[in-house]
């Protein structure tokens, strides 16, 4: 059983940086496609980014196109995700999972701690 550990969440004013890392254990996630969801207060889990095994391919959210990068590290079992020009609609708790390459669903039902991104204006 695989387990999920997100990090690199914090407060940062509108404009600013950060970036998440996602940690597995338990399970090699080098042969999946993974990726990044986002939860609102108030709103459901939503899709963020997804990379496929490889590193080769990766897709976004429209609203975070061109603003973050999903890249990975299969030796380190990790995943990253690097958000720039941060808004503050990017506040959200953030989870990794693995991620269904086409639909974009999360592929695994248990989920980690996440992190908490929180952007201020």
């Amino acid at each position: 059983q695989v387990q999920l550990g997100e990090s690199g969440g914090g407060l940062v004013q509108a404009g600013g940086s950060l970036r998440l890392s996602c940690a597995a254990s338990g399970r090699t996630i080098s042969s999946y496609s993974m990726g990044w969801f986002r939860q609102a207060p108030g709103k459901e889990r939503a899709f963020v980014a997804v990379i496929s095994s490889s590193g080769s391919r990766s897709y976004y959210a429209d609203s975070v196109k061109g603003r973050f990068t999903i890249s990975r590290d299969n030796a380190k079992n990790a995943v990253y995700l690097q958000m720039n020009s941060l808004k503050p609609e990017d506040t959200a708790v953030y989870y990794c999972n693995r991620v269904e390459l086409v639909s974009k669903r999360p592929m695994w039902n248990d989920w980690g701690q996440g992190t908490q991104v929180t952007v201020t204006s």
